[in-house]
């Protein structure tokens, strides 16, 4: 099942739209983690199937919601098996127009391992998507195999910085460093920056004072189930 971790504009507090996760609650075995149930579908193959899933949920909930809150951006993984299929732009675009969601309220997000293989590809695939009005954001920035020369080549409108690099923010000057040079690469390539993990008041603190745009964490709310997003919603924007 799907639930959803709002995204806030951190300079003004208000939701600019959540990240889809994935979850596996087993009859027998009870909730199991995705970093337990996630490399194994990707290993098998069935990622594909999964991530066909989690798109279909992911445009089938923003319909629900945009007569509401048409303001909202759903940011969807999406894995490199999946980008690297034929028929990738054609499905994705299938499923914005069978739910009649329009491009730019969905976000790609794909991790650094993208551009291990294939990367011509990769950015073939990814300027397509673009071209339609989708947004891509890379995930966990500077944990994986950021190449810079990459990062100019991919059609991305955001960053992520990684939780670690978030939970070390309040920490040592270090932590703090990696930060503000991340922000600075993000605002010199023009990407808005999303930081995750946010547990600390502190740590909101610094990523506003630094111009980070959006943010994510269970400071500001846990990952939720679909009634509870938007009860969280309601709550939020009165």
């Amino acid at each position: 099942h799907l639930v959803f971790q709002p995204q806030l504009a951190l300079a003004t507090g208000k939701v600019a739209g959540a990240e889809v996760l994935l979850r596996w609650r087993h009859p027998e075995r009870g909730e199991i983690a995705p970093d337990q149930f996630i490399p194994l579908a990707e290993e098998t193959g069935l990622i594909q199937d999964v991530g066909h899933w989690v798109l279909e949920q992911a445009c089938a909930a923003l319909t629900r919601w945009h007569r509401q809150w048409p303001q909202l951006v759903l940011a969807v993984n999406l894995s490199p098996r999946e980008l690297r299929q034929a028929d990738c732009v054609a499905r994705i675009q299938a499923c914005l127009q069978r739910h009649g969601v329009a491009p730019a309220s969905l976000e790609l997000e794909i991790t650094e391992g993208v551009l291990l293989e294939d990367v011509d590809q990769c950015i073939a695939t990814m300027q397509r998507l673009k071209a339609l009005g989708v947004r891509f954001a890379i995930d966990d920035f500077g944990t994986g195999y950021s190449s810079l020369t990459y990062l100019k080549r991919l059609p991305l409108d955001r960053l992520k910085i990684d939780r670690s690099f978030v939970a070390d923010l309040d920490g040592e000057e270090s932590g703090r460093l990696l930060v503000q040079t991340i922000l600075v690469i993000a605002r010199n390539l023009d990407l808005e920056c999303v930081a995750e993990g946010i547990e600390r008041a502190a740590q909101l603190e610094l990523l506003r004072e630094h111009g980070c745009s959006l943010g994510q964490g269970y400071l500001l709310s846990r990952p939720l189930a679909e009634a509870e997003f938007l009860a969280w919603l309601e709550a939020h924007h009165r």
